[in-house]
């Protein structure tokens, strides 16, 4: 979306040659009319249904879009340039995206629950799933010159013994639930985030789809921009820088995962303090250290303070769409501290492995901003 607009500002420079692996996109043809935002939403759309299940969705969203600007008058010939500039953008986009190696670890080992470390993670109930993406730090990033570039403070040492830094980790998660007030739940609730949160009634096992925490923080970002009535090149390369640092902060997190291997509290808990305790939020299936809302919390916030600015207070309703309130914030970083600890609050999550994970995510959203440039 971002590249089918920059030809139309003069002001804003391509990303060409500043994400890994993507030497060349197409351009328009010199000396014709094109309409920017159009091509931009075309190439937008396209490229999201090569990536989503939902394609009826894409599909009836692009004819009411296209039918929109077919409304406001624009020629047929430049409205048809348009829609075919933003086709081959996006195919040229969809191509660099099969190197990035995904397809790949689809068949790569998993995840070996067998070993002898007492520390190591396991699966927790009520599914006990499989480890999710074991091979996530082997895709390549846009901007990262590696997986392990923003590599975290390590996680606690294992130790069962009561004065040691994890059982007093896990006491610690352990009375914040117990203790659980409505607002440390609304927290915990309201940045669930649990795209695939399961549900046991007998033998029937229902999931609940709800956002992902990268689709929240795109959605904390469209509110902010449509308060601040931003115009559309300032959105586009606000989703683009975002968004970049979404994938390049969850590849940095997961890296660290599947390299420190730290059991969930839940596993401690049950095992050395409580056998009956369970959490409130559900325990994603992969390693604790560090904690990805942290991480990319952290990312967007740093990116979203440069972009939209500091201090900048909004209230989202993000998950009224679940029937949960709005929750008000005084800034992105007010949100991202806040987006962190709800993971303790639910109890998924060690202190450290939130605290450090929201330093990752701040150092690389920094990073990604003075990185990538937009501006000419």
């Amino acid at each position: 979306a971002y590249e089918a607009f920059v030809p139309g500002d003069s002001t804003r420079q391509s990303i060409v040659g500043q994400l890994n692996g993507l030497t060349n996109l197409p351009k328009p043809e010199a000396g014709l009319e094109y309409c920017y935002p159009l091509a931009s939403i075309k190439a937008m759309l396209k490229t999201g249904r090569a990536l989503v299940f939902s394609e009826d969705k894409i599909d009836e969203l692009t004819k009411q879009i296209l039918s929109e600007y077919k409304k406001m008058g624009i020629p047929k010939a430049v409205f048809e340039r348009s829609v075919a500039f933003g086709d081959t953008l996006a195919g040229a986009v969809i191509a660099w995206s099969k190197k990035d190696n995904y397809a790949q670890t689809r068949s790569f080992p998993k995840y070996s629950v067998i070993s002898d470390d007492p520390g190591r993670w396991r699966p927790t109930p009520p599914d006990y799933s499989d480890a999710l993406e074991p091979h996530w730090n082997k895709i390549r990033p846009f901007v990262l010159d590696s997986a392990a570039q923003f590599r975290p403070t390590p996680a606690p040492k294992f130790s069962k013994d009561k004065g040691s830094e994890l059982y007093k980790l896990a006491a610690e998660v352990y009375k914040v639930v117990k203790d659980s007030g409505d607002y440390t739940l609304g927290l915990a609730k309201h940045f669930d985030d649990n795209a695939f949160a399961t549900e046991h009634q007998g033998h029937v096992m229902m999931a609940n789809k709800k956002f992902t925490p990268g689709g929240h923080w795109l959605n904390i970002a469209a509110t902010v921009a449509r308060n601040q009535k931003r115009n559309f090149g300032e959105c586009a390369e606000m989703y683009m820088l975002v968004s970049v640092g979404l994938l390049d902060g969850f590849i940095s997190c997961w890296d660290e995962k599947y390299r420190s291997n730290l059991l969930r509290p839940e596993t401690y808990i049950n095992e050395n303090i409580d056998p009956e305790w369970r959490p409130t939020l559900q325990t994603p299936p992969f390693p604790e250290h560090t904690s990805g809302h942290s991480v990319i919390s952290g990312g967007s916030a740093e990116i979203l303070t440069a972009l939209l600015g500091d201090n900048t207070a909004f209230t989202d309703s993000t998950e009224v769409i679940f029937d949960l309130p709005t929750m008000s914030f005084s800034s992105f970083r007010d949100a991202a501290h806040k987006s962190s600890d709800s993971r303790k609050y639910g109890g998924i999550h060690y202190r450290t492995g939130v605290e450090a994970g929201l330093r990752q995510g701040t150092a690389l959203g920094k990073y990604i901003f003075a990185t990538v440039k937009t501006r000419r």
